[in-house]
């Protein structure tokens, strides 16, 4: 009888292997619905490269090789080139960005929060946390933006009231911001299904991050020590390495997961211009100096090439704003993620979200569940290349 159970187990992983492997091809077949008038302009609607050459002689724009990626004039709004730049991507940590910009106006940097389990098993968790110890709130988010913790993204997540809150706050704050490409799941960028932003939405959360001076001190630190425990200590260190190798660099985040592929967001001032690069699914570790070379570019042409189009201004304020809420000692929040509304992607997007998601693994609920593992990872490979 072993050997038919075994048959039957394997026949039956087979069966759902076969489906996630159709599943994505299905779902890619599918056109995105009319959405109204594209944010920052009808040529940004484009896939392609964007970019707006005078007559005369300019400089061309350099080779990049990302899926997405955003140029943009911090002061004018202006956008100087991009390609696909609403496309839905993959944050990876780059999502931190708008967790720091949501959650600094509302929460007192020198209380303190206490690390739930929940934000401690967070895998990786980078900084080190341990549950029921108390930590700075300013601390928390200088390893956020250096060091990349996730752990720390979602004690501050959590430090708003709960998770669910904290993640409320922050899918509102791209709404604030007109960022309507972004979905946020986790607040650390972390995989997960139904998360996604556009290389239009970083250079937004960006140029907030640049009205924000407590946002740029600490993401300008490089270096420092965080205290995990009286025992304990460890160093930080700025992993936006554009900060020491570029001139005029002024702040930025860096981001990779194995689905997301490398992402980024760098933010440069020369000569009282300041400019934000933004990337999104690039080879590991060609990202920095894919931003450098983009950032040259823009400061070459600022001026002289005809925008493809703006980053928009936020929507209006609410009448009446909620007041900061101070995290402090006690019981850290326990809530759940809230559950992102129902969208439909690019069908590029949609197929790689199908791919990689965990409720397929979830339904199988036995031993075949590795084979289903390793084949929506094979899946998921191929769907991630960058387009040409």
């Amino acid at each position: 009888m072993r050997p038919v159970l075994a048959n039957i187990v394997l026949a039956a992983a087979g069966a759902m292997l076969a489906a996630a492997v159709v599943a994505p091809a299905a779902a890619a077949s599918q056109s995105p619905p009319a959405i109204g008038p594209v944010i920052g302009g009808a040529q940004l609607a484009g896939h392609g490269v964007l970019v707006n050459y005078p007559s005369g002689s300019v400089p061309r724009l350099p080779a990049v090789t990302a899926s997405a990626w955003v140029i943009a004039d911090a002061g004018t709004g202006q956008v100087l080139a991009a390609k696909d730049p609403h496309g839905w991507y993959r944050p990876a940590s780059t999502l931190k960005v708008l967790t720091a910009i949501s959650l600094i106006p509302v929460l007192n940097p020198n209380a303190t929060v206490v690390a739930s389990k929940q934000a401690t098993t967070v895998s990786p968790n980078i900084v080190g946390l341990l549950a029921g110890h108390a930590y700075k709130v300013s601390d928390l988010f200088t390893a956020l933006l250096t060091i990349s913790a996730n752990d720390a993204a979602m004690a501050l997540a959590q430090a708003a009231g709960s998770l669910s809150q904290g993640m409320a706050d922050i899918n509102a704050e791209a709404r604030r911001l007109q960022a309507d490409d972004t979905v946020a799941v986790t607040p650390n960028g972390l995989d997960a299904p139904g998360q996604h932003t556009s290389a239009y939405d970083l250079a937004l959360f960006a140029r907030q991050g640049l009205r924000m001076p407590a946002f740029l001190k600490y993401d300008q630190t490089t270096g420092g020590l965080f205290r995990i425990s009286q025992k304990k200590s460890v160093g930080l260190w700025n992993q936006n390495s554009l900060l020491a190798t570029y001139p005029g660099a002024i702040g930025g985040k860096i981001g990779w997961t194995s689905a997301a592929g490398a992402t980024y967001v760098g933010m440069a001032r020369r000569h009282g211009v300041t400019l934000i690069v933004t990337l999104l699914h690039c080879p590991a570790l060609t990202e920095i100096n894919a931003g450098k070379s983009l950032l040259n570019w823009g400061f070459a042409v600022d001026g002289t090439v005809r925008p493809v189009g703006t980053l928009v201004s936020a929507r209006p304020q609410p009448p009446a704003a909620a007041p900061s809420r101070p995290a402090g000692k006690g019981q850290p929040g326990t809530g759940q993620p809230a559950t992102a509304q129902r969208i439909t992607a690019r069908p590029e997007a949609r197929a790689q979200s199908v791919a990689a998601s965990p409720s397929v693994l979830v339904a199988a609920g036995f031993s075949g569940v590795v084979l289903l593992a390793v084949a929506a990872g094979v899946v998921y490979s191929r769907r991630q290349r960058p387009r040409p």
